[in-house]
């Protein structure tokens, strides 16, 4: 399905179930794609994760509610999905900045939130600098934790500051590897690969390896193998300092190469981060992301 066409479709899906309790999952399923690559790709054209489109709608109708005088707190709280009056009152004070009773007093202070419209402006998607590859069977091995679409923005970034400190840091200022599981990090290059792989079951949730090149080994304990089958990848370059370069390049492949592009549509629930060796902070410093994509 093209792409921006699947993000009206999910908004839809959103509308139409939005005071469901599986309204989310129901979005992400019906779509038709990859939950990571939807999740993904929804929040950078958006600027909302599916949760916070889904949670934002509904306490901005609690608020047309609460300003009708109609229900009770208590009765908006579950009617919305909330377990109790006192998260609800909580979460509505967050986003409208006054309590439930203070806006039927003050209609006024009511923030709009209203259901998002699509529209994408291509802008020379298929100037981006990516080579097509094709490869056998990928194999990583490396440090795997499972992340939320939610929170990963925070949440990688203190992994990866933990691999580093627990390995990186302290080879660099000469600890020899004594351990397997420090001579696996060393002798795979664990840390030149981030993989991002869809969890199974889970939506909204995905496993991220901080990873290297799977030598066949007795896997240490600590480490995880992942294998991705044969594929084509699309491979975007990206040239400057971290996180911004990868960050900027990501949103440029969901916001202009996606929809600006006919040929290509994603193979699977799963995505490459390459970063080659030296100063991440420098100007020059070069990384890729990789794309498994399948000709339409």
């Amino acid at each position: 399905m093209e792409w921006t066409e699947t993000l009206r479709r999910t908004v839809d899906c959103l509308e139409a179930h939005l005071l469901e309790e599986d309204a989310a999952e129901r979005a992400v399923k019906e779509a038709c794609l990859s939950p990571v690559y939807l999740q993904k790709g929804f929040k950078l054209v958006t600027g909302y994760s599916i949760a916070e489109y889904v949670r934002n709608r509904r306490l901005y109708l609690a608020g047309l509610e609460m300003i009708a005088g109609r229900e009770k707190v208590i009765d908006l709280a579950y009617q919305y999905g909330y377990d109790t009056p006192e998260s609800f009152s909580k979460a509505f004070s967050r986003f409208h900045g006054v309590s439930p009773a203070q806006l039927r007093q003050n209609p006024g202070r009511l923030v709009p939130f209203l259901p998002l419209k699509i529209t994408l402006t291509i802008r020379g998607g298929h100037g981006m600098d990516y080579t097509l590859d094709k490869r056998e069977e990928l194999r990583f091995i490396g440090l795997e934790r499972e992340f939320s679409g939610e929170t990963s923005y925070r949440e990688i970034p203190r992994f990866w500051d933990e691999f580093l400190g627990a390995f990186c840091r302290p080879m660099w200022a000469g600890k020899p590897p004594e351990t397997a599981l420090e001579k696996a990090v060393c002798e795979c290059n664990i840390g030149e690969f981030g993989v991002c792989v869809e969890a199974g079951a889970s939506p909204g949730r995905f496993r991220y390896l901080i990873a290297g090149w799977y030598d066949g080994r007795e896997v240490p304990e600590g480490l995880t193998v992942c294998t991705l089958p044969a594929l084509e990848w699309a491979r975007f370059r990206c040239s400057g300092p971290l996180p911004e370069s990868l960050q900027s390049v990501n949103t440029k492949i969901f916001q202009e190469w996606l929809p600006g592009n006919p040929e290509f549509e994603i193979a699977l629930g799963a995505n490459v981060e390459w970063y080659s060796m030296g100063d991440t902070a420098a100007p020059d410093y070069e990384s890729e992301i990789w794309l498994p994509v399948r000709r339409r």
